[in-house]
């Protein structure tokens, strides 16, 4: 892992730029028309915007091998300068020039099936080139790098731009690449991992390997330790040219500042497309997200779940400490603060600024994801669908605001889409929305605002990241992972729960923690959670831990790699078979939650029986054990036979949503912040009100403490919020953002919150 850049940005912003960026992805060849650049750019300014993202590709620039055109993405500087703005240049290596297709048609992509890439045009701007060559191919990698290095050498100083952003969206398809570069380079990666050929034929069950050429990159899924290992080697890959990118600018340009921005996939697309919040953002010095409502669905916890993702991997203290080994296993788990909660560990050096780096501001037309949807789910969007989107994302901790397009493209499938403005370039009532938004993060008076950060949440949701490659391997998607890992967060959410993820690496800031889906889990896993509860932790499991290792091998003892200790628990029935357990309940504390995918029963050996099996869905484990209790060394486990959380993300009920604010109960953990009331959206969906609290960064100057209520149903709610003892107001509130002022009594916020919007409240 790579260390920190020599200039390091603070914990809210990058230096170089705004103190809050706000903005939009403006230029994308050849939309918007040159002829109204300089009037977009004067409105912009206008309207409180200064920053803007360009897509610089590589095929619209090198239009002959060394001839470079860099006249249109000069104007975009140029103007930029002279408004008092900014330009982030996103390399887009991603689109190689026409003729590098032909003159390396040996690196070009291949797919699993033995098909090669053509160059295509990009839904996303309308131009050739994409989806690029393969960089396992050194000449096609040199060719490339050549045009990193020219462009950082051509805007080396100017005064326009504001940094680079590189590897767009972070991801990479699952189809490619087995070309033969890819191959050798998988055969290099197994070196270091296995020494010989004979020991990767014995690791994966193929005993006659006699010479590297025999090692082929695999080509179909299934559980076995080869198709692990290509998934682990992809990532690897994948991290390894992003960071050749970063190092390719930072060479010429030592000054300029280096961001990214991934699509908040980690729990569902890490597997496939190599999506890792956390290894991504460690990489460079500012993280962000697209996400958009219209494609993902405007159910609140998901555009939360997407924000609270992406603030996991920009302030995890493992990966941007530098140190491989980060802090796991030492230390005592979360120390406990007053309320019961942990206290964060680390320093604000640690924590890299991130933003919603493409938001959406306008419709989606015609796409297949959308289709079928109704007005209200974000498809066609409003200025008050706007609000509360960029309000939800500051709530959640973002310090920057992009939107996906300033005006819509006039070309290709997304023409008409996500921009504020017209088509044509002028204001619209979203944009209105979005200038009014700009004005107010820019203002003298916020500034202390944006220097306090979301607080440690109440409990944290562990990643595992072998977990969700072994489903894929086995189940050729990662749905059962991403469902049971999303269920959980659903169901703390719906409790005004703050469940922040929590990467494996990143334990001991936690003293609570809910592990979904571990189904497959390292040695090194399975020790780091046993070493953690040990020393105090509260490890709250899902079903089948660690019934395959990394190697995809079943243990005979299950929980397996010596987790039936720590669980005090002992198999005594399984059955996987998702297509059965439709309807799976058990009873916990006198309540019934839905469950499903797999079931485990146990003899508690040595723990307490918590829980048993319901009803027929149950067949002949019903009755049986379903949840144990235990105290292990200082510490203490419930663990569960079953998925409660791919239960609540496919039957959320009201006992699901109770059980999940059981579990704090059970775990001794008092929310920073509780709703009281929180009514339910016209449409009868659920769409209660989200309350967050941020503080001051550790060793950071005390800059206040700050309520953000966020109000996602289109009627106002009267809300009543409970507040833990260490934020009780001590004087009066302030409104910064809202209506009404708000009613304190105590530790009790009275406050009305429109429709669609938010309330921003200082505590005294």
């Amino acid at each position: 892992m790579t260390t920190e850049p020599a200039h390091q940005p603070s914990a809210t912003s990058l230096p170089g730029l705004a103190p809050f960026p706000y903005g939009a992805v403006y230029f994308r060849k050849s939309n918007p028309p040159r002829e109204d650049w300089e009037r977009d750019y004067q409105t912009a300014a206008e309207d409180g915007m200064n920053t803007f993202r360009q897509w610089v590709l590589w095929s619209a620039i090198e239009t002959a091998p060394g001839t470079f055109d860099w006249s249109d993405y000069d104007r975009q500087l140029e103007l930029a300068a002279q408004h008092g703005a900014k330009v982030i240049n996103a390399e887009m290596i991603t689109a190689a020039p026409e003729w590098a297709w032909r003159q390396y048609a040996h690196a070009r992509y291949e797919a699993r099936d033995g098909t090669l890439a053509q160059s295509t045009l990009s839904g996303s701007c309308a131009t050739g080139g994409f989806p690029g060559l393969c960089l396992d191919n050194d000449d096609a990698r040199e060719l490339a790098g050549r045009f990193l290095i020219e462009l950082a050498s051509h805007y080396r100083g100017h005064p326009g731009l504001g940094g680079y952003d590189v590897w767009n969206e972070c991801n990479v398809s699952p189809n490619y690449c087995y070309c033969p570069a890819t191959a050798g380079k998988f055969r290099e990666w197994l070196a270091v991992r296995y020494g010989t050929p004979q020991e990767v034929g014995r690791a994966w069950r193929r005993y006659s390997y006699v010479d590297w050429d025999d090692v082929q990159p695999p080509r179909f899924l299934g559980p076995w330790p080869e198709v692990l290992d290509w998934l682990r080697f992809r990532i690897d890959q994948a991290y390894r040219w992003m960071r050749w990118r970063v190092e390719k600018l930072r060479a010429v340009d030592p000054d300029c500042h280096i961001v990214a921005h991934g699509v908040a996939r980690s729990l569902d697309n890490m597997a496939a497309g190599a999506c890792d919040e956390w290894r991504a953002a460690a990489e460079v010095e500012g993280w962000g997200y697209t996400w958009g409502s219209s494609r993902h669905g405007d159910e609140p916890w998901k555009q939360w779940h997407a924000v609270d993702l992406v603030r996991a991997g920009a302030w995890s203290p493992s990966f941007n400490s530098g140190e491989p080994g980060g802090s796991a296993g030492e230390g005592t788990p979360g120390t406990a603060g007053s309320e019961g909660t942990a206290v964060t560990n680390g320093t604000a050096a640690l924590r890299k600024p991130f933003w919603h780096a493409e938001a959406y501001a306008g419709p989606l037309w015609m796409q297949s994801n959308v289709v079928g949807k109704p007005r209200d789910e974000g498809r066609i969007a409003s200025p008050e669908d706007v609000r509360v989107w960029d309000m939800q994302s500051f709530a959640a901790g973002a310090t920057g605001l992009l939107y996906l397009r300033w005006r819509p493209l006039l070309d290709g499938p997304l023409f008409g889409a996500f921009g504020a403005y017209g088509m044509d370039g002028s204001r619209t009532p979203r944009s209105e929305m979005a200038a009014r938004i700009a004005h107010w993060v820019a203002a003298p008076d916020q500034a202390e605002l944006w220097r306090s950060r979301p607080v440690q949440g109440d409990i944290g949701i562990v990643v595992v990241p072998e977990s969700q490659l072994f489903c894929y391997a086995q189940q050729g998607n990662t749905d059962f992972y991403a469902q049971s890992a999303r269920g959980a967060y659903r169901g703390f959410f719906e409790n005004n729960v703050q469940a922040d993820w929590v990467h494996i690496r990143d334990l001991d800031a936690y003293r609570v923690l809910y592990l979904p889906y571990p189904v497959s889990l390292a040695q090194t896993t399975a020790t780091r959670l046993r070493s953690w509860v040990e020393r105090g932790g509260t490890l709250i499991s899902e079903g089948c831990p660690a019934y395959w290792d990394e190697h995809a091998h079943v243990g005979t003892a299950q929980p397996n790699l010596g987790l039936d200790q720590v669980f005090g628990a002992r198999q005594e029935y399984v059955e996987f078979t998702p297509d059965l357990l439709n309807g799976l309940t058990f009873e916990w504390q006198g309540i019934e939650i839905p469950a499903g995918v797999f079931l485990q029963s146990f003899d508690a050996s040595g723990g307490r029986i918590a829980g048993r099996y319901t009803g027929d869905v149950a067949g002949p484990s019903a009755g049986n054990v379903a949840a144990v209790e235990h105290t292990f060394g200082e510490g203490s486990t419930l663990l569960f036979g079953t998925f409660p959380g791919y239960g609540h993300f496919h039957t959320p009920t009201e006992s699901s949503r109770h059980f999940f604010a059981m579990l704090l109960e059970w775990a001794g953990v008092r929310q920073h912040v509780r709703v009281l009331s929180t009514p339910e959206d016209r449409s009868g969906r659920w769409r209660g009100a989200t309350a967050r609290l941020h503080a001051p960064l550790p060793g950071q100057p005390d800059t206040g403490s700050y309520l953000w209520v966020t109000n996602p149903g289109h009627d106002a709610a009267n809300l009543q919020l409970r507040l833990a003892d260490r934020w009780k107001p001590a004087g009066a509130v302030r409104m910064l953002w809202g209506e009404d002022p708000p009613r304190v009594a105590g530790n009790t916020i009275e406050v009305v919150v429109r429709g669609r919007d938010a309330a921003v409240i200082r505590l005294a």
